[in-house]
């Protein structure tokens, strides 16, 4: 079997994500502990600003903004060395989490901090379906 290093390890924790991924949601974690609320991404089992063990899963929107970004031209880990460029970026969720992810679909389009995208999906491999990001169209 192939080695890749694209595949997100996952148990039982981390299921409910990916499987959400699967079906086109994106899922955040959110303190309810009392004067927090605050989410956060990636998804852990207590906030990691107050410590709070009060966490729980929620839909975020989907909607984001270009924090940062990185054109990769060259990985020599598999799978990756087929896909470059491709462009590694940081989002700002709507939600108030800051997300690494992958830029899509965004050829012509001059990026710049703040460009509003939007949530897609990305299946990797068979079963397992990754976020990515694309351009939001603003009516």
């Amino acid at each position: 079997m192939d080695v890749r290093f694209d595949l997100p390890e996952t148990d039982a924790f981390t299921r409910p994500y990916w499987d959400a991924a699967a079906e086109g949601r994106l899922l955040i974690r959110r303190c309810h502990a009392p004067g927090c609320g605050r989410a956060h991404h990636y998804p852990r089992e207590f906030c990691p600003r107050c410590w709070g063990e009060d966490v729980t899963w929620e839909r975020a929107s989907g909607q984001a903004a270009l924090y940062t970004w990185s054109v990769v031209h060259r990985n020599d880990l598999p799978p990756f060395g087929t896909r470059v460029p491709y462009t590694a970026a940081v989002v700002d969720l709507a939600e108030g989490p800051r997300m690494m992810t992958e830029l899509v679909d965004h050829e012509g389009v001059v990026l710049r901090p703040g460009l509003p995208l939007e949530v897609a999906f990305c299946e990797r491999a068979e079963g397992v379906t990754v976020p990515v990001f694309r351009i939001r169209q603003v009516p």
